[in-house]
């Protein structure tokens, strides 16, 4: 059965409906038995908190990834590139995220077509100990734009020696069924295109999309699109339910969500890649539930309601969920950053990464 949802044009999501039911008193967003919970996660493995970086690229990629089944709970943060950052700007925030929140990877949003961008992501990331989840971003203006950044993408996958070594796997997005981007039959071929040109590097490919999308385009095929895919990143911004409240109630959305990908994904693994509850509205963040509240308090309620199921994370179908916050920073996508535009976090954000 469709989700009910209601058009919603923030950040080219629609969300799926459901109904909330969660303790009201959730525990503040705190590592609990932090050295534990760092024990767990840190292996000898890229990208575990405690792994040192080579001092040269290896020959090979045996015995390089950590498992999958390791990454569930918070992994780190969905990261916008519009503003096509400096390498020290990158090598800086990439840092930040592993130092300060113990994240191990980015989910890139939106996209920068400055030449050599992706080599300075690759470099970052290298530099900081993180993985990256690459994104072939199609946008609205042009739309063959895409294939272009697929190319360029693609080349610097196979030409920057550290490039497969940090790139965890490919997205198409943002949301192209949702958004009618290519039918459903076409983005499968495109996967699979990916698939057979990124084999030598194993980098896993994958469709930044929603629920919603997948159920919308089923008559044109879009199981197809969820059967040729390595891994799923999923969607999920409960705040634009048409049964949205408050960040803390949104369990049974989150749920219904995830639900759909267990039960049509195919046991893989599925990562909450564009995750998060915005503290404002404007022109295109608008709820569509007029009991839905968008401030700074119910933001940092949801991450603490994520928090709070971390067993549920750690157990779910397909090797566990792994979850990104999105945004980083309230200068990438306003009202949804962990950091305000004063450079400021907007809360505590602690969460754990393992349980």
């Amino acid at each position: 059965m469709l989700f009910s949802v209601l058009a919603s044009v923030a950040l080219g999501c629609f969300l799926l409906e459901g109904v909330a039911a969660v303790p009201s008193q959730l525990d503040p967003i705190v590592r609990l038995n932090s050295d534990l919970s760092s024990k767990k996660a840190a292996t000898s493995c890229f990208p575990s908190l405690n792994f040192t970086m080579p001092s040269s690229v290896p020959s090979s990629l045996d015995n390089w990834w950590c498992s999958m089944s390791t990454e569930y709970a918070f992994v780190g943060f969905s990261y916008e590139v519009t503003a096509c950052q400096s390498l020290s700007a990158l090598k800086k925030d990439f840092l930040d995220i592993k130092k300060t929140f113990e994240g191990r990877y980015v989910r890139l949003y939106g996209a920068c077509d400055r030449k050599g961008f992706y080599d300075d992501i690759v470099n970052a990331a290298w530099q900081a100990g993180i993985g990256v989840h690459a994104l072939i971003w199609f946008g609205w203006e042009d739309p063959n734009i895409w294939k272009t950044r697929r190319d360029t993408l693609l080349a610097s996958l196979h030409s920057n020696p550290k490039a497969k070594f940090v790139t965890r796997a490919l997205q198409f997005g943002s949301e192209p069924l949702y958004d009618y981007a290519l039918s459903a039959s076409d983005l499968t071929k495109q996967i699979n295109k990916a698939k057979a040109n990124l084999s030598s590097l194993q980098i896993p490919v994958t469709v930044s999309e929603m629920p919603y999308g997948y159920q919308e385009r089923a008559g044109d095929g879009s199981q197809n699109v969820l059967n040729a895919i390595d891994i799923i990143d999923a969607h999920v911004l409960p705040f634009f339910s048409t049964e949205a409240t408050f960040g803390s109630k949104s369990w049974s959305i989150v749920k219904e969500y995830i639900n759909y990908f267990i039960d049509n994904g195919n046991g893989k693994k599925i990562y909450l890649s564009q995750n998060g509850w915005p503290s404002t509205t404007y022109p295109g963040v608008e709820p569509n539930s007029p009991s839905a509240v968008a401030d700074v308090k119910n933001e940092q309620d949801y991450f603490k309601l994520l928090d709070h199921n971390c067993a549920y994370f750690k157990t779910a179908g397909g090797g566990g969920i792994g979850w990104f916050a999105h945004i980083y920073s309230d200068n990438q996508e306003p009202g949804y950053g962990i950091y305000g535009t004063n450079g400021k976090l907007k809360f505590p954000f602690s969460p754990q990464i393992s349980c």
